[in-house]
């Protein structure tokens, strides 16, 4: 029970290893649905078709014999919405309330009767008697489609993929982190969006921020929107750098090692080193945001450099990577073409310094080279 009026429906999922076909999620994930209990009641989304049975369940004992007046769809993405059909369905007499392109999108994965749907816009009101549901479209956070409700009884903000996070309901583990991998993975490249709703939020007086994934949040809300402005404006967040190596024979990871041990003996504040080969991608993407500091050491390969480390920069330059100092450390035996790749896919990006002048190491690394990472080292603690 969320309030005395809203019931909480969702559902755990255990069982996916890997979220949107990409990202490992060793604690599963939460597909959450909530229910609104007045005069007339509303569902707020469905879940994924892989835990509808469960669902439908759920909904039916918090229903308590009565049927749903209307079903809600803040966004359409399938880990949300394939449970809408099985729903209708069950509940025929219900009315979908939806955006028009809610219905444009949903129309693309259901062959839908929606002659009874009720479209909203920009400042609608739903009234289910006490509880009043006011509509705020969230366009690109991170659908089209995407729009929050707010309940301006109990002051809750529906807030569709905003404030979620991986990891089932009953995983012990902190929020930030697995928030902060979401956000940058899933959200991360519409900063813009996100910034523009924040604002939205901002003059709403909310005291519950029931997301799509993850907790709902009932307390220290503060901490939660500063976390959001702070990440959908690009700014750093933690002291520090980050260390992503590719290495092709280990000599890279020694030197990505070493210049860790380096900067730690140093003073600095916080360094995290990850094997891109090895790690999952989606903490690095994470860590590289999380930073305002980053070193990218990669061996050369085929006259460019280590594919784990072309990847990583196309998924930085995907995700809108942008207000970060970067260096670079290469290695080649015979042709180094690592930091040309790298500095090549870097120019990309907005607002991205890169460090000068790289560490280029050709082959085992020697003292010269270690001289040339504390040197690069006292650039970065500056």
């Amino acid at each position: 029970m969320i309030t005395n009026d809203i019931l909480y429906l969702g559902v755990n999922d255990r069982d996916i290893d890997l979220f949107e076909g990409q990202y490992v999620v060793p604690e599963g994930i939460s597909y959450n649905s909530y229910l609104i209990m007045d005069e007339k009641t509303a569902v707020m989304d469905t879940v994924d078709q892989r835990k509808k049975e469960e669902y439908l369940a759920n909904l039916e004992n918090a229903l308590n014999g009565r049927c749903p007046d209307y079903l809600v769809v803040s966004h359409v993405e399938p880990d949300h919405a394939s449970s809408v059909a099985a729903f209708l369905d069950k509940y025929p007499s219900a009315q979908l309330v939806g955006n028009a392109k809610t219905f444009q999108i949903l129309t693309q994965y259901f062959d839908l009767n929606l002659t009874n749907a009720v479209t909203v816009k920009e400042g609608d009101v739903l009234s289910l008697g006490r509880h009043q549901l006011h509509f705020t479209m969230a366009p690109m956070v991170h659908w089209p489609e995407v729009m929050f409700a707010y309940d301006s009884y109990d002051k809750v903000l529906f807030s569709a993929d905003a404030f979620g996070k991986f990891g089932a309901l009953n995983a012990e583990e902190d929020w930030l982190c697995e928030a902060r991998r979401y956000y940058f993975n899933i959200v991360g490249k519409f900063g813009m969006p996100v910034q523009t709703v924040l604002k939205k939020a901002s003059a709403l007086d909310i005291r519950i921020i029931c997301p799509l994934h993850g907790p709902v949040l009932k307390e220290n809300l503060g901490y939660y929107l500063e976390k959001y402005q702070l990440w959908s404006s690009y700014q750093p967040e933690t002291e520090g750098v980050f260390i992503a190596y590719a290495s092709l024979h280990g000599n890279t990871a020694a030197a990505a090692r070493k210049l860790g041990d380096i900067l730690k003996e140093k003073g600095c504040p916080d360094v995290e080193i990850l094997d891109l080969a090895r790690d999952d991608m989606a903490q690095a993407l994470e860590n590289a945001f999380q930073y305002g500091k980053m070193v990218l050491a990669a061996s050369s390969y085929n006259g460019g450099v280590m594919p784990f480390m072309e990847d990583f920069l196309h998924h930085l330059k995907g995700k809108n990577y942008q207000k970060r100092t970067v260096a670079l450390i290469e290695n080649g035996s015979w042709a180094p073409s690592a930091k040309k790749a790298m500095g090549d896919i870097l120019s990309q990006m907005n607002t991205v310094t890169v460090l000068e002048p790289s560490v280029t190491i050709r082959g085992a690394m020697k003292e010269e080279d270690i001289a040339a990472l504390s040197a690069l080292a006292e650039e970065l603690m500056h």
